[in-house]
């Protein structure tokens, strides 16, 4: 008798467990990698891209054209590539992305692995630094998918640097993608050749819970999590619209 009233029991349980789960939202039920070293890999991507962008704008005749920045519906920073990957492959840089939301600030970063390929001027040096500014919606959907190669349907330009775009008449500006390099103190803009773009989605679901491209899809005005922060404040203090 003790023995049925226990099986009862947890059949009973069993059952009140899974009426349970059955009204539960689905994105609820997923369970994540997360873990505290995740969640230092990802501070550690967003502060060393924040870095980068910092000290590229730090000498403003040198740096990315401030209206750019303003106008540009998303940016990603890829910092200390080895150069070496743009020679013989087989390495692989760390990215990181923010894109414009509704109200037009900085999105979450989404995290993305750059390989293969190389850059028009060639400034040597150990490691490089990328930055590509996203023009618009039609260049960021590359970044939606598995992998991203630039130089396909959407146009990649060597951006210009400097306080301003001057008269405007620049032919590199069509281009739906600018990128920049930097390497040795020396920051130019450098036509990406050959880059293939992937979602890091191992750090995207450990630290978010989602993919790449749920997640760079988005432009839901949505707080950016403490540990990451460092990137898109970067953008906001660069992207703000001078005064004429």
């Amino acid at each position: 008798m003790y023995f049925l009233n226990y099986r009862r029991t947890v059949q009973m349980l069993v059952l009140s467990m899974s009426v349970a789960l059955a009204f539960v939202p689905a994105g609820a039920q997923k369970t994540t990698k997360f873990t505290p070293r995740r969640a230092k890999d990802a501070a550690r991507h967003a502060e060393g891209a924040a870095r980068v962008l910092r000290e590229v704008m730090s000498v403003p005749e040198r740096a990315i054209p401030r209206d750019l920045l303003e106008g540009a519906e998303a940016v990603a920073v890829c910092p200390g590539v080895l150069s070496a990957a743009f020679i013989v492959g087989g390495r692989k840089g760390d990215c990181v992305i923010s894109r414009r939301t509704q109200k037009r600030t900085w999105s979450s970063p989404v995290f993305y692995n750059m390989a293969g390929g190389s850059f028009g001027a060639q400034i040597g040096g150990t490691k490089t630094d990328f930055v590509m500014l996203f023009m618009n919606e039609d260049a960021l959907k590359g970044m939606m998918e598995d992998k991203f190669e630039m130089g396909g349907e959407v146009g990649v330009a060597a951006g210009p640097v400097g306080r301003s775009l001057g008269a405007g008449t620049n032919p590199t500006l069509d281009a739906g993608i600018l990128t920049y390099a930097r390497s040795k103190g020396a920051f130019i803009g450098a036509a990406l050749k050959g880059v293939a773009i992937t979602p890091d989605n191992d750090l995207n679901e450990a630290f978010y819970g989602r993919k790449a491209t749920e997640l760079i899809a988005s432009r839901a005005d949505a707080p950016v999590p403490t540990a990451v922060r460092a990137f898109p404040l970067q953008l906001n203090r660069y992207s703000a619209r001078l005064p004429n």
